[in-house]
């Protein structure tokens, strides 16, 4: 059987036939925050909720991953981190790799995921290495996710937004899309119809990064923006796990991408399972 067949299968996982949504929570924060995020306690029960909310893929590193593997259902996909960021060094983060696409299969994984930050010193060692993961994807029938994002995660996306901007997201989606990118995904460009161009200019499917804590009517009005534009989904984690009921979030999320819910209805009913739940 071909590699092709096994990234074809694995694809269908990822991307749900039904609705054509791939709807990811990343609790792989451990491994990028410069410091521990409080959401991150009792992993396992986040996990749990949020694929209770529908999440299909979660987004681990190999320890999260074997440890609350036991909590995934038939349908849930994982996709392996294969970077993580240096984060307490005097110069600033650097993305570092820490695993392989072997080390994934091996894992179960139905993905593989990188994160790409250009514009910095180290920009030629990022492309390589993301050309690398790409060739050892296309050969093993590994989907590779490119995160196409703003070189700090962790700023605010106003000022990263006003220092490079949709062209900087535009360049970086179609470069991970040239590499090999099954999948890109993308910070908020500002609006519904810069994230289009992004999403024509890539020629993948596009999942949306949820960024920094919002106010939950924000993210999910960018949500449904970024729905009308195309997207294929989103890839959510501080605003899922670090939110007062990760269910109900997800279940937002799940709500604009793949039943088509405007924005204010998805948070009305989250308004209301939050209530409940308190």
């Amino acid at each position: 059987m071909s590699s092709a067949t096994g990234k074809r299968i694995r694809l269908g996982r990822l991307i749900e036939a039904e609705n054509s949504t791939c709807l990811i929570v990343a609790i792989d924060h451990g491994m990028t925050s410069p410091r521990f995020l409080p959401g991150l306690f009792d992993t396992g029960q986040r996990v749990q909720e949020a694929i209770a909310g529908g999440a299909n893929v979660l987004m681990l590193g190999r320890g999260m991953a074997k440890a609350y593997a036991q909590h995934f259902r038939r349908q849930t996909s994982l996709a392996m981190m294969l970077t993580a960021s240096a984060a307490g060094r005097p110069s600033g983060a650097s993305i570092t790799p820490i695993g392989s696409v072997e080390e994934a299969l091996r894992a179960g994984a139905d993905a593989v995921v990188v994160y790409v930050a250009l514009a910095g010193e180290d920009e030629p060692e990022m492309i390589s290495y993301l050309s690398r993961i790409g060739e050892t994807c296309e050969f093993k029938g590994m989907p590779l996710i490119a995160e196409a994002e703003y070189p700090n995660a962790y700023q605010s996306l106003d000022s990263m937004s006003d220092a490079l901007g949709p062209e900087y997201l535009k360049r970086n989606a179609r470069l991970c899309a040239d590499l090999g990118a099954d999948i890109v995904k993308v910070n908020w460009s500002g609006d519904g119809k810069s994230f289009g161009e992004i999403i024509r200019a890539c020629g993948k499917p596009v999942v949306l990064a949820g960024g920094s804590r919002i106010a939950d009517l924000e993210l999910l009005t960018r949500m449904a923006q970024a729905r009308q534009a195309g997207a294929a989904g989103c890839s959510v984690g501080r605003n899922v796990f670090e939110h007062p009921s990760p269910r109900a979030m997800t279940a937002a999320i799940s709500r604009i991408f793949r039943d088509g819910w405007p924005a204010s209805h998805a948070h009305e009913e989250l308004q209301s399972s939050v209530q409940a739940k308190g």
